[in-house]
């Protein structure tokens, strides 16, 4: 058994649903946004396209047994689904619910709940809601009695006994002791105990935003150390093919950036791979009061998936860097005596296609990426 186990995030949007037939044209899947990505500046890698599994639909049981098999050869623990659940409505959930009807995928799973709202945010609309989360007791009853026929599942990913649940956005949930009551009350009536893990994302991270939670789970590559980077190093970028709104409305929200200028020219901001990995290893450090599992990135360029409005990526990302913050991060929970029950890093992601970021074979880099975590955890 791996002494440090990695856990793949996992995006479902990869089959056609009729709310985005709707929204974005028959037929949308994220291999749409993918496949029309183009190059921006000399030396940048787009589009980003898959080798060995191909552009899959996920309502195959075939093309999930082969990203599992895939997973399993390269020494990645289990996948971790996006989940989308808006007060009853669910959303891209035929992927896992499949996997649980088919014992043949066996990888092991757990969920996150993706509770943001669904906006017109990849064509510059972000004010267009699509889909709106509303949050209520009777909505946090609901929710825990549906995650309970996941939680029961036998290859439910666990640590010490209690199945891990995540939740991407804790602090937009304005009742959220009430959801975490509600779920943690569920399971005991089901004989299930349960560890909720809060996604650190957006910089949002420290003591103050644990009450209720028993662990977090750091969130790469928008982490507070992202935010205190790109305040002296964001280069800004503009390419006079595309039109746009203003610059960094996402900056805001990891940090106090507030680099803003108007042009009639598409704006991206660009950070060096490998500078902002040697930056985190100085500045690195684990919180001393609360629980917090690592988080890794091979690489991140959302110019595919934000046309036309404000993107992000780093400059130069390759394997071979990625074995640099990998490795650091095993060290360092090495150092940090983890122990079997809680030794899970997290990857971000496994097939985030449209944002650049995957471990899922690409026709530049191969398995390179995959090959990278199974020298260093295997």
């Amino acid at each position: 058994m791996n002494q440090f186990k990695p856990i793949a995030i996992y995006l479902p949007q990869f089959h056609p649903i009729p709310e985005n037939d709707q929204w974005w044209g028959k037929g949308f899947t994220e291999w749409t946004n993918v496949t029309k990505a183009k190059p921006l500046f000399k030396g940048h890698y787009q589009p980003h396209l898959p080798s060995d599994l191909g552009f899959y639909d996920l309502r195959l049981d075939e093309a999930r047994l082969a990203q599992e098999t895939l997973a399993k050869d390269y020494a990645i623990y289990g996948f971790c689904y996006y989940h989308y659940w808006f007060n009853g409505k669910r959303i891209l959930h035929e992927p896992l619910d499949r996997k649980l009807q088919n014992p043949k995928e066996d990888l092991p799973f757990m969920i996150c709940w993706a509770n943001e709202n669904w906006t017109r945010a990849w064509d510059g609309s972000n004010k267009e809601i699509l889909l709106e989360q509303k949050y209520s007791s009777e909505d946090a009853q609901a929710f825990a009695e549906h995650l309970i026929p996941y939680f029961k599942d036998a290859r439910y990913i666990r640590n010490n006994g209690k199945v891990i649940f995540a939740i991407y956005r804790s602090d937009i949930i304005p009742n959220i002791l009430e959801y975490i009551e509600a779920i943690k009350k569920e399971c005991s009536r089901n004989n299930i105990e349960i560890e909720i893990s809060r996604v650190e994302s957006f910089a949002k991270s420290g003591t103050e935003f644990m009450k209720g939670f028993d662990s977090a789970i750091e969130f790469q590559p928008f982490s507070p150390l992202l935010s205190s980077y790109v305040k002296d190093n964001l280069q800004p970028i503009y390419n006079r093919k595309f039109a746009t709104r203003l610059l960094i409305k996402f900056f805001e929200l990891i940090g106090n950036y507030n680099y803003k200028k108007k042009t009639n020219n598409r704006i991206f901001n660009q950070i060096e791979y490998a500078e902002y990995i040697d930056y985190l290893i100085d500045n690195y450090k684990i919180p001393s009061t609360y629980k917090r599992y690592p988080c890794v990135t091979p690489s991140w360029d959302n110019t595919a998936r934000r046309k036309k409005y404000e993107s992000f990526l780093f400059k130069n990302a390759s394997p071979q860097f990625f074995y640099k913050w990998l490795a650091f991060i095993v060290h360092t929970m090495k150092k940090k005596e983890y122990t079997q029950l809680n030794n899970f890093v997290f990857i971000n992601a496994w097939n985030e296609w449209a944002e650049g970021n995957h471990l899922e074979p690409c026709v530049k880099f191969g398995l390179d990426y995959l090959n990278v975590v199974k020298k260093i955890v295997s």
